[in-house]
């Protein structure tokens, strides 16, 4: 039997289904200019089709079929505008429809004189039914209650919740239960609702992402981000007219916002109103990694958060419009992300907008951002406080392995919400998100991974952590210091309760309440605790002092006064301050423990993050597994440098520089993370919240006398 025939035929079918698959996808200059001509000819004619194809460098036959998809595109728009407003009166119908039904419901019966039988009757059955079956409940788990106490479970009376006495479990990793036990703050003891369960991750209002992009929006958008990236380069380029140099500010520049008015000026936007605020400056650096992987990292989301953790806390790519070379070079794609300064005192910034790479020329990229500027964001969130103006940053190779980045960050604020004295100076002057907070983390971030990659070549250290040890061991401390600031977050999904000063007092507490399940994490309730204070210290005095195992006895309360001690130290950049340490208690009831602590600065603010593990978690970690199993709590410090003459403190109390000038200060947040209970139901009440409270303050208290700060 011969099948030459039919194999040949199959052949010329999959060469013919491989041909019908083949597509072309436009650039958004190559669509920018046709859609312009659109607008001016929606029929063209064959000259003018020819000419279009020797300026786009596309076929006559690819122009011809786009005018006719555009065409068939526009009918059917218009087509889906009638259907919307047919859609409309539809549902106005149906609303009057709902009212007549609702009237009815109160229509009085004419025989009696009373309501008609309706569905209440039913609903009244089912919550009996329902009551009942809580009582059942109730029985089970009281029964189950009175045998894991050992004891008889008495009930409280009808309508008071179920309370029981638990002892506050102080660790900050799952089953660690002897390390913070026994603060001496002479605190009560938790009480826990067994029966009534905390809000858990799960429960939380899910994030919600922009609807997806229609037809219509995507020409319009191709449009925005060619302009964006345009104007990206020429502020990036552009001299002493348009930026101006900070006094002291190590080479920083701010925008003339009048300058750039009147050379960007736009359509519609000669008169800016008068509760809008500008904030838009620009700074440059040299970062150890290639132009190639930094625009990986920046059409990435993944990565684009865990770079910039400390700023980043949210980020979602919504959709990829354009899918350019190697997911690089001419990709479009609509992002939304969440921006916060790591405390519980000022809400995020959410922002929706599109982000366009462009490779100029070899070694030379170009990443540009800009807010949507359309009415589609009111559909998902509330109408947006802020918006990016054309922004990004100009990446050159600098073929050492090494980069040259430019960042231009340009925002327009709306001053709804009332900043506090303690972040304002932090917040107006665009020290929380100018460009140059984007460079130094950016830097940070590129001398880690050089940190991690240069681990192969490196020997065994004192305390005989080989390099599989040290990569295993910075591999879980990026993820202490991300999940640390994840939970330094303020945002519609993280809610923080203001809890009032005790007498004595001078510090405002924030507190919240969540539930763990997360892989990493220990299972059961986590109460977070934060506040932020001014300290008439410079910054990295105050960094070195926390950092510092040496000074830790003064300001841990934990720690009661015992001595620790440095096991192991990873460098992970140039700065020494850059590092991760093992941490070890020198007092015999603490040896069962161990602290991972990372600590980073640049001189946009400084971390330091720290959360405790057993010594067989520390084992795993030191002989090279997987450490993502290991649960972290990390608690730690946030620190930005300030300079002011006088401030209001967290509390009320004001710190004075006296007749001279600014003094170099710092604004400190402090954060505690700790696992109240491994149930997964518990609830918190006043007195477990003021022995966190006391937590708190007696570590600020110990920073300010241990620094002189009175």
């Amino acid at each position: 039997m011969d099948f030459g025939d039919d194999q040949e035929g199959g052949s010329e079918s999959q060469q013919q289904q491989q041909r019908r698959k083949r597509y072309h996808r436009h650039t958004p200059r190559q669509i920018q200019t046709l859609e312009a001509m659109f607008k001016e000819c929606p029929h063209p004619d064959e000259n003018q089709r020819a000419q279009l194809s020797r300026e786009l460098g596309l076929e006559a036959r690819q122009i011809k079929f786009w005018f006719q998809n555009r065409r068939t595109q526009m009918k059917a728009q218009h087509e889906r505008a009638d259907n919307c407003f047919l859609r409309a009166e539809n549902d106005k119908i149906r609303c009057e429809n709902i009212a007549m039904r609702e009237a009815l419901k109160n229509v009085i019966c004419p025989t009696c004189g009373g309501p008609p039988v309706a569905e209440d009757y039913f609903d009244e059955q089912k919550l009996r039914m329902e009551n009942a079956r809580l009582k059942e409940e109730l029985d089970r788990v009281a029964s189950l209650t009175s045998k894991f106490l050992g004891r008889p479970y008495t009930q409280m009376p009808q309508g008071m919740p179920q309370m029981s006495t638990s002892s506050l479990d102080l660790s900050m990793g799952g089953g660690h239960h002897h390390h913070h036990q026994g603060l001496g703050l002479g605190g009560p003891n938790l009480d826990l609702d067994l029966l009534s369960g905390a809000a858990s991750s799960s429960e939380m209002p899910q994030f919600h992402l922009p609807p997806p992009v229609t037809e219509m929006e995507r020409p319009a958008m191709a449009g925005m981000a060619t302009r964006a990236m345009d104007e990206v380069i020429r502020l990036a380029q552009a001299g002493d007219h348009v930026w101006v140099k900070i006094p002291g500010g190590d080479g920083r520049e701010i925008l003339n916002v009048e300058t750039y008015d009147n050379i960007f000026s736009k359509p519609g936007s000669s008169f800016r109103a008068t509760d809008l605020r500008v904030e838009g400056s620009r700074d440059s650096a040299l970062v150890c990694m290639t132009a190639d992987a930094l625009a990986d990292v920046f059409m990435d989301t993944s990565n684009w958060m865990e770079f910039f953790p400390s700023i980043v806390c949210n980020a979602r790519t919504v959709e990829v419009l354009v899918n350019g070379i190697n997911g690089r070079s001419e990709s479009l794609i609509l992002m939304y992300e969440e921006l916060h300064i790591m405390t519980p005192v000022l809400p995020t910034r959410g922002l929706s907008f599109l982000r366009y790479c462009r490779q100029i020329d070899q070694g030379l990229w170009a990443i540009a951002d800009v807010s949507v500027d359309m009415q589609r964001d009111v559909h998902f969130v509330a109408p947006p406080r802020s918006r990016r103006l054309p922004s990004g940053c100009l990446i050159a190779d600098m073929s050492n392995g090494y980069s040259k980045v430019t960042w231009v960050e340009h925002m327009e604020m709306e001053d709804k919400v009332s900043i506090g004295p303690l972040f304002r100076d932090i917040v107006q002057t665009g020290a929380a998100f100018g460009a140059h907070r984007w460079v130094g983390a950016l830097q940070r971030a590129c001398e880690r991974c050089a940190s991690l990659s240069s681990l192969g070549g490196m020997h065994a250290d004192i305390a005989g952590v080989t390099a599989e040890g040290r990569r295993s061991m910075m591999k879980l401390s990026q993820r202490m210091v991300s999940s640390f600031c994840a939970s330094m977050t303020a945002s519609q999904h993280h809610q923080w309760t203001h809890m009032p000063g005790a007498a004595g007092n001078d510090v405002c507490v924030r507190v919240s309440l969540h539930r763990n399940g997360d892989p990493g994490q220990p299972n059961g309730v986590v109460l977070s605790a934060a506040t932020s204070v001014w300290l008439p210290v410079a910054s990295d005095h105050v960094f070195a002092f926390v950092r510092d195992e040496s000074t830790r006895s003064q300001w841990d309360v934990l720690t009661h006064g015992n001595q620790v001690q440095e096991v192991s130290r990873i460098p992970n950049g140039a700065n020494p301050g850059n590092c991760i340490s093992l941490l070890r208690g020198l007092q015999s009831s603490q040896n069962s423990m161990l602290v991972v602590q990372e600590s980073c600065t640049d001189a946009s603010g400084s971390l330091v993050v720290y959360s405790p593990i057993d010594i067989p978690a520390a084992n795993v970690v030191m002989s090279g597994e997987d450490p993502s199993g290991i649960p972290l709590l990390p608690s730690g410090f946030s620190i930005w440098p300030d300079s002011r003459s006088g401030v209001v403190g967290g509390g009320g109390a004001s710190t004075s520089a006296g007749a001279g000038g600014p003094l170099a200060g710092s604004v400190v947040t402090v954060a505690f993370q700790i696992l109240v209970s491994s149930l997964p139901s518990s609830k918190l009440n006043a007195e477990s919240i003021a022995t966190v409270s006391d937590l708190i303050n007696n570590t600020v208290r110990n920073l300010r006398n241990a620094l002189n700060c009175g």
